[in-house]
């Protein structure tokens, strides 16, 4: 609901065995056989709650070998080996819950009994690679495409119907009803049910329709879309006159919506009824929205609404839409990175502010480079000499004590701050807890190392704070704003490659830089005045000086006449 990850497992062989398909196990299946002796019987409310449960998750990987993992328990539960030589492309449940049909490029299908991980029977699919399977709503029959697509009886393993297929290998197989149509004729589980195939490469999804005779093999109907198929979800309709709905996510980040009853031929490819994209609004500058790309789209419940998952695989969205349009393309804006930034932010500060009163001292954690200088005074030096001299009287036990008390007066810096060179860790606990005592304190550090040292040892979540902090104080008096460049500087020289990273700087830094703005503009004006006002005082004192002096008699002493 809120789109966090909820569970995260990386199989121990990953980089030598890829995950190539996923499968989860139909909730409410009989449990693997406990092994702690014989089980005790559920109580009707743990068995409902089973039912609703999801818990084994099938993974096929790279090379061959099947992974059943438990996501309540949270640990693999078994593997299934020896029945592929090759990438496994596709896997199946079957409806009984202990029962699992895998295919692979080494051309085979594998029936398997999960319970005891061994191999119930294993056949050769087609003549090149099997990449796709689905199984019958009855359980009897399965379909498998490499690229033509054939269907299966599981308990002959022989093919019942064969069908065309598409040029490339076939990536998705779907059935779209339960029930045929015409409901006069017995049924037999399969005959006149549609089912749905999607293949790479390809922009048509065709539909098929199973006969009772094996003349007809091509595709009854088709969608066409924008781009080849990534994931395929439909309303499986139940009753004659319900339409089938089904949404196509595309390579290219569009999803397709059609709406259409399935009753038999239709020789036109049909058109999406409703276009979805989703797109970013522009920034200030830049107008036009950006496209997100969607991943992945399912119908709730209710057949109305449909979940999306869009952005980037490591951190997707998901949100529900309703589906009440009649429009035929429908854009959605959406602002990712507001809504992600807002993810972030909670997750960092998770900081309970500790309550302190005013005579609590914090002292600084044991980090390296924390060490407090601790001035032991000079009462020890001159005891060092153990072996008294004749005649000296022994000290009392109490001087001696005195001795070794180390006077805490003395340790105590005239900041009330242990001496240290760096204060990373203070600077932190006061921006978590917007503590201005403690920011006040290691702010108004004036030495550059202090100032270099304390940056560098931050951890890199506080450098943002950090810089809203000086922002702030830098619109304060001129004289704590020359003391925050100094702090600025080394943020800016020594975290820029952090800063360069962020998608949203420009906006974290405008204030400062209209404010750095501000301040230099005048400083042309000022220096003139200030140049202008020099040579008038210079000007002023000069001729004061002139007036203090007495006059000089300008009559000669002498003139000399030739």
């Amino acid at each position: 609901a809120n789109s966090r990850l909820q569970h995260e497992y990386v199989p121990s062989a990953h980089l030598s065995a890829a995950c190539t398909c996923l499968a989860w196990a139909p909730p409410g299946g009989r449990p693997p056989p406990s092994k702690d002796g014989p089980q005790r019987k559920k109580r009707k409310s743990e068995v409902a709650e089973v039912d609703k449960q999801l818990d084994i998750l099938a993974i096929g990987t790279a090379v061959g070998s099947i992974l059943l993992y438990s996501t309540v328990k949270g640990e693999l539960q078994s593997k299934l080996d020896g029945g592929h030589d090759s990438r496994v492309n596709c896997v199946r449940w079957h409806q009984d819950n202990c029962c699992l049909y895998s295919c692979s490029e080494d051309k085979h299908i594998v029936e398997w009994n999960t319970q005891t991980c061994k191999v119930k029977c294993k056949w050769k699919g087609d003549n090149s690679s099997v990449t796709s399977l689905c199984i019958s709503p009855d359980g009897k029959m399965l379909l498998s495409a490499g690229r033509t697509i054939k269907l299966w009886d599981l308990e002959t393993k022989e093919v019942y119907r064969h069908f065309t297929g598409h040029a490339t290998s076939v990536s998705s197989l779907i059935f779209t009803t339960v029930k045929p149509m015409n409901e006069n004729k017995p049924f037999d589980g399969i005959t006149g049910l549609y089912f749905l195939s999607g293949a790479i490469h390809d922009r048509l999804l065709s539909v098929w329709y199973i006969r009772s005779d094996r003349k007809e093999k091509n595709a009854v109907m088709s969608f066409t879309v924008t781009d080849e198929p990534t994931s395929i979800d439909l309303t499986v309709s139940e009753v004659k006159e319900e339409p089938v709905k089904l949404a196509v996510v595309c390579r290219d980040g569009q999803l397709h919506l059609f709406e259409h009853i399935l009753n038999g031929y239709c020789k036109k490819p049909l058109t999406s009824n409703c276009t979805i994209q989703i797109a970013m609004p522009g920034n200030d500058g830049d107008s036009t929205p950006k496209p997100v790309p969607i991943l992945a789209a399912a119908f709730c419940v209710d057949k109305q609404s449909l979940l999306l998952v869009y952005g980037n695989t490591l951190q997707p969205i998901i949100e529900k839409v309703s589906l009440n349009t009649t429009e035929s393309h429908v854009c959605l804006i959406r602002d990712i990175q507001k809504v992600l930034s807002l993810k972030t932010d909670v997750a960092l500060t998770k900081v309970k502010t500790p309550v302190v009163n005013s005579d609590t001292r914090v002292l600084v954690p044991g980090i390296p480079g924390h060490s407090t200088a601790v001035k032991i005074p000079s009462l020890g030096k001159e005891k060092k000499k153990n072996k008294r001299k004749p005649g000296e009287t022994e000290e009392s036990i109490e001087e001696r004590l005195g001795a070794l008390d180390i006077d805490v007066s003395k340790v105590k810096t005239p900041g009330g701050l242990p001496q240290t060179d760096s204060f990373a860790v203070l600077l932190v606990q006061g921006l978590e807890s917007n503590d201005a005592e403690i920011l006040n304190r290691v702010l108004n550090t004036r030495k550059e190392n202090v100032i270099k040292n304390t940056v560098a040892r931050m951890p890199i979540h506080a450098v943002i704070p950090l810089l809203h902090e000086l922002t702030k104080r830098l619109q304060g008096n001129p004289y704590s704003a020359s003391l925050m460049v100094r702090w600025l500087k080394s943020v800016f020289t020594l975290h820029a490659s952090y800063l360069c990273t962020l998608p949203d700087l420009i906006p974290q830094l405008g204030t400062l830089y209209q404010l750095m703005e501000s301040r230099v503009k005048t400083l042309q004006k000022l220096s003139r005045l200030h140049g202008r006002l020099f040579i008038l005082v210079t000007q002023v004192a000069a001729s004061e000086a002139v007036q203090d002096v007495t006059e000089v008699n300008q009559t000669a002493k002498l003139v000399y006449e030739d």
